[in-house]
């Protein structure tokens, strides 16, 4: 895996290119080499290209790599996966020791990762109007700029800050919309809504400009993955008839795949229902690293660290096609923990990263319908999804909250693992619910496990082994714990911060 040294955006800010072979170079943005770059459109795209391979590929560490390393945070600091804490990789982002301190490594990474990516998308948008070309490919490469610039901000405003329906005016982070160098004054925190309103901004000039544009794989920015976002930011920001909008548009020509496929293991890009992802061949796949953290199941996955709660479990139905996924380990040192066969390595041990599916667009879409107090188109839409999952469609109340409860659950079922688990917490002002697995007198529940030899024997059942935060009490809605630390040598480096 190659290892790379991020340096904070206040030091220095940097663009990635691609060569034939797809290995990147970077060099700061005041070099000369830039003239040769932005010359045509068709190059201009190579600093997409590059950006998009340094977003996810390269790491400072096994446990950091690319944008999968905010996806594995927040799912790690959720409610759902149980982190092994003698693993290697998330235990103290599982235990909140993490992410809040602004001297971790993780938070850097993480701020460098997002700040180098939007100067890097600063420059293409200020330069490719004045590059040779034809304006369908110009059009195309500002589109894709400004939906990835976008997609970095919104991240921001997710994980940096509480919900924007909470306090819209919290100071957030920084925002630059002009290429920067080592030169470059750092710029005071902008509030979330100065945030949101870039983020809807850019992917409305992207959805325009992105019209005529058919993609050739799916790593690439088109319409549907813009839409895509634009739901997302549209339920963050309490829009509701927008994101329901955003949604069945994001979805259109992405079918719910079928029901036999949910155990294929999460790790094709092909699959029909993925709209946005990150592919993995045998030549480049440092991405793939996230899977030794997802799998649980294969026997080459070296962490298997991402296990369920049990608590979890209980939520799916006994027809429900995921259900089937759950079983309890049995190997030596794992006796007792709920294994959750979502993600399994390909058999040459790498894996497509998935970033957008259709089924998170049903959920929106049926989230959003719920809280305009459409329920019952809310209703059809949530068991559409349910159907395709064989599991028992809702005949419940049809009150708002009963709806948008079911809802909210349903995700927490259909995208364990792909990274909201925190930003649903943030978005809906909910707490971690984490609860020891034992029964009414306290006792460990116990559970068949059947060892590797074939023997079947009783055990402790294994959950959750964090119940509150580094300071001792307990988890609430809006604390500070859950939010993404801004590096120490980001305030060191901008007095404006």
């Amino acid at each position: 895996m190659k290892q790379l040294k991020y340096l904070s955006f206040a030091l220095v800010g940097l663009w990635s290119l691609t060569s034939c072979e797809s290995e990147l170079e970077t060099a700061p943005t005041n070099q000369a080499n830039q003239v040769e770059v932005f010359k045509t459109a068709e190059s201009a795209e190579t600093v997409i290209n590059g950006t998009w391979a340094k977003f996810n590929d390269d790491g400072t560490t096994y446990a950091n790599i690319g944008y999968s390393t905010v996806l594995r945070a927040s799912d790690a600091m959720g409610s759902d996966v149980a982190i092994l804490t003698n693993k290697y990789g998330f235990a103290s982002t599982y235990q909140f020791a993490e992410m809040a301190n602004n001297t971790a490594s993780r938070p850097l990474f993480i701020w460098s990762m997002l700040y180098s990516t939007i100067n890097n998308m600063n420059n293409v948008i200020a330069k490719i109007d004045g590059t040779e070309g034809s304006q369908e490919k110009k059009n195309q490469v500002k589109g894709q700029a400004k939906a990835l610039r976008a997609f970095c901000y919104l991240n921001i405003a997710s994980f940096y800050q509480f919900s924007y329906l909470k306090d819209k005016t919290a100071l957030t982070a920084p925002i630059y919309t002009e290429p920067s160098t080592i030169t470059t004054q750092g710029k005071k925190k902008a509030s979330l809504e100065d945030i949101y309103t870039l983020v809807k901004s850019d992917l409305t000039d992207a959805d325009n400009l992105l019209k005529d544009y058919d993609r050739n794989n799916k790593d690439k920015i088109n319409r549907a993955v813009v839409n895509g976002l634009l739901a997302r930011t549209y339920l963050n920001t309490g829009e509701w008839s927008k994101a329901s909008a955003s949604a069945k548009i994001a979805r259109e020509g992405f079918p719910l795949m079928p029901a036999e496929k949910y155990k294929d293991g999460f790790n094709d890009i092909s699959n029909v229902e993925w709209i946005w992802g990150h592919g993995q061949t045998q030549e480049q796949s440092d991405a793939s690293y996230a899977f030794h953290y997802l799998d649980v199941s294969s026997s080459g996955s070296f962490y298997y660290n991402f296990m369920a709660d049990p608590y979890f479990k209980d939520l799916f139905d006994s027809n429900d096609i995921r259900s089937q996924l759950f079983s309890w380990d049995g190997l030596k040192g794992r006796e007792g923990l709920l294994r959750y066969a979502k993600f399994k390595f390909k058999p040459t041990l790498i894996a497509d990263i998935v970033y957008m599916r259709a089924a998170e667009m049903y959920l929106i879409e049926a989230e959003a319908e719920a809280r305009t107090g459409n329920t019952s188109q809310a209703v059809t839409v949530l068991n559409q999804l349910k159907a395709a999952r064989k599991a028992n469609l809702y005949t419940g109340s049809s009150a708002q909250n009963e709806v948008v409860k079911e809802i909210l659950i349903e995700r927490r079922k259909e995208l364990f693992g792909e990274g909201f688990s925190l930003s649903d917490i943030l978005r809906t002002q909910g707490t971690v619910v984490r609860k020891p697995f034992v029964d009414a007198d306290g006792k460990p529940v116990k559970v068949q496990i059947t060892t590797p030899d074939g023997t079947v024997k009783t055990v402790d059942g294994r959950g959750h082994s964090i119940f509150g935060f580094p300071d001792k009490s307990s988890f609430v809605p809006n604390s500070n714990y859950y939010l993404f630390s801004i590096p120490q040598r980001e305030g060191e480096n901008n007095p404006n911060l």
